[in-house]
């Protein structure tokens, strides 16, 4: 039987009369709906007064839904742990990095590593799981809801503090090795014990050290995933014929999602196409900004497509939250464009979603969402939405094969480099994110697809071309991945890789120390860039007259092997290499995306792959053996022969 995408959307009917439910539910399997996702907030319903459980209301929810034949997914209610647990138990609350606790009335208010909250969520889940892990409706849980968000990851009191010396002794064994690690012999940091040892907080200067900086974030990113982990047994131990999953949020980086998504069956995100280019993309310009507006931008949405269906080896995912309408946490909030939303499931399903759920149902009439608009406006009228979603045909998005096969280039992702490439970026405008999109977006405006892995278990003999656009942490790991790589396969680096090695420090040696005879050179010098200030870049050779503009940043290179491409024309490292090529090795040291999309294209040309420059705004994707256009453009575009509709998408085969 052939499989397609299913659709789906976030219900919450502890929010409206239960007069509602059932026509809310009837417009929902008309719409074309199969899925719907509850409860995950709903904890203080559920269990108002400790040990008093009410199922009724839920009892009655999922029978209507199941009525219509929707499939429910569960949330477990633990982001949301109610007043009177945080009355009795005020020490579960986190600590912010000014040792402020912060208080009840929101969401996430716990602290991952507390024992104390672990025992109640381990409580409600089991009673949840008593009551519906033989619910012939119930499909499958989603854990929690967007761990770590909104800088939820990291608390630095309580529970976490008191955690945090045994961790790192179970780690280094002796408090010498932990010094060293750290170099704490700077600024006479050094620890004589354990005990002495806090999170790296309300230090004098607010320069905590990068090594210890970094280890926290293990830490508490470490603490997060067993959380999970005790979630993840428990439903397995209940409902092993139920799926689990969890939604990340957009550019999650306060854990390492890898660890995360380990015993997942899949993982999900939660998809904000508008919010996120506000909100996240801080180093667009404002003509970008507004260009997209309506629609986000295609890059920005497609890259976290390919990291969350790499997290788990190009599994598919679910995009668990679907804008629907206008969102309400960005700094500005327009309505989408008209079938905005429908070309957002489109582009989905084309890089490996297997479920499209809208968020949400009804706008919601209370508290801090108000401003937040759902497939239904307040008063129950069908909201922009819903029309596009009424437009879709599931049946026309195939499941019967994966996305995961066919991609012949691969991006190495890391969270440990993210967390360190941050912790110092040395330009306040320069960040892991920026870097990284950079290099994605030059990939996808020459119409490729792209995979998006760890760099700690990747495959790399299915690919042409690896990139390693902000790999700032070598590891023996990474060495063996680079020593090992097959002589046909190319390499590209960004800036700023292998600058550090696996405890947060600079090499003795220096930038990619470990690997500096493969790739044939050494770092001279950095350059931060201030705004207004720029550094051409020239080819070296040829008798070509190139010169590309580069900004923010440019490091230097001293070759000891191989051969200088590019070099820097002008200024305090005029002369000195900008890109390096030597063998299968190519170092960028220029942050351009004009310089680095030539020097991809020419990778890619000598390896046989076809490339084609886009339009603006214009993008191509395969799955199943159909390729899709998008045009996120909100006018018509002129494409090889083909007229693009303004937010639209075509079936190209």
């Amino acid at each position: 039987m052939s499989r397609h995408l299913q659709l789906g959307v976030c219900d919450y009917p502890e929010h409206t009369p239960e007069s509602n439910w059932q026509s809310h539910a009837e417009q929902q399997k008309a719409l074309g709906l199969s899925v719907v996702r509850i409860a995950e907030f709903s904890w203080a319903k559920i269990e108002p007064q400790e040990g008093e459980y009410h199922w009724e209301w839920l009892d009655k929810a999922i029978t209507v839904y199941a009525n219509q034949g929707l499939s429910v997914v569960l949330g477990t209610p633990t982001a949301t742990p109610p007043a009177w647990l945080i009355e009795k138990h005020p020490e579960i609350l986190p600590v912010d990095q000014n040792g402020i606790v912060k208080q009840f009335g929101s969401r996430r208010h716990y602290d991952h590593a507390s024992d104390i909250y672990k025992e109640y969520a381990t409580l409600i889940v089991i009673k949840m799981l008593e009551r519906y892990a033989q619910n012939k409706a119930v499909v499958g849980w989603q854990t929690d809801n967007e761990l770590a968000h909104e800088g939820t990851g990291q608390s630095f009191g309580g529970a976490s503090a008191e955690k945090f010396p045994d961790w790192l002794k179970k780690k280094y064994g002796a408090i010498e090795a932990l010094n060293e690690a750290w170099g704490t012999i700077f600024w006479s940091q050094t620890y004589n014990d354990w005990h002495q040892i806090k999170p790296p907080t309300q230090v004098a200067t607010g320069q905590a050290n990068p090594s210890h900086l970094l280890d926290y974030r293990r830490f508490c990113s470490d603490m997060v995933a067993q959380f999970q982990d005790s979630q993840i047994q428990l439903i397995r131990q209940h409902a092993p014929h139920h799926f689990i999953t969890h939604n990340f949020v957009i550019l999650s980086e306060e854990t390492d999602l890898y660890r995360l998504a380990e015993d997942l069956d899949f993982v999900a995100w939660d998809s904000y196409p508008i919010g996120m280019l506000e909100f996240f993309a801080t180093w667009e310009s404002e003509e970008t900004k507004t260009a997209y507006a309506r629609t986000g931008h295609p890059d920005l949405i497609s890259l976290n497509h390919d990291i969350y269906r790499g997290l788990k080896n190009g599994e598919d995912f679910w995009v668990m939250e679907q804008q629907c309408g206008h969102a309400n946490w960005a700094q500005y909030n327009p309505l989408p464009a008209d079938n905005a939303v429908s070309l957002w499931t489109a582009q989905a399903w084309a890089h490996g979603a297997s479920a499209v759920v809208y968020f949400r149902w009804r706008a919601a009439h209370m508290a801090q969402e108000i401003m937040h608009s759902g497939l239904l406006r307040q008063d129950g009228t069908q909201d922009r939405g819903y029309s596009d979603v009424a437009s879709l045909e599931p049946s026309t998005f195939s499941l019967d094969s994966s996305m995961s096969s066919g991609c012949e280039v691969v991006l190495l992702h890391d969270y440990q480099s993210l967390w360190a490439y941050n912790h110092q970026p040395h330009h306040q405008d320069l960040n892991y994110w920026r870097q990284f999109t950079m290099f994605y977006s030059a990939l996808r405006a020459l119409g490729i697809d792209v995979d998006i892995s760890s760099s700690k278990n990747v495959d790399l003999s299915q690919y042409k071309l690896v990139v390693a656009p902000a790999l700032t942490i070598f590891d023996d790991s990474v060495h063996e991945l680079i020593r090992n790589t097959d002589p046909d396969t190319q390499w590209i680096f960004g800036p700023r890789c292998g600058f550090k090695d696996a405890t947060g420090k600079v090499p003795q040696k220096g930038q990619f120390q470990g690997v500096q005879d493969i790739l044939g050179v050494r770092q001279l010098n950095f350059d931060s860039l201030r705004p207004g200030l720029t550094q051409d870049v020239t080819i070296s050779e040829g008798g070509l007259n190139k010169v590309f503009e580069a900004q923010v940043w440019c490091e230097s290179y001293e070759l000891e092997e191989g051969q200088t491409e590019y070099v820097y024309s002008g200024g305090p490292q005029d002369g000195k290499t900008a890109v390096a090529r030597n063998n299968n090795m190519t170092m960028i040291g220029a942050l351009s995306k004009p310089l680095t999309t030539e020097i991809m294209t020419s990778r890619l040309t000598e390896l046989g792959v076809e490339t084609e420059i886009l339009p603006e705004g214009v993008r191509l994707s395969q799955r199943s053996g159909s390729k899709l256009v998008f045009n996120f453009n909100q006018q018509e575009i002129q494409w090889k022969g083909k007229l693009l509709s303004p937010v639209s998408y075509q079936f190209l085969s």
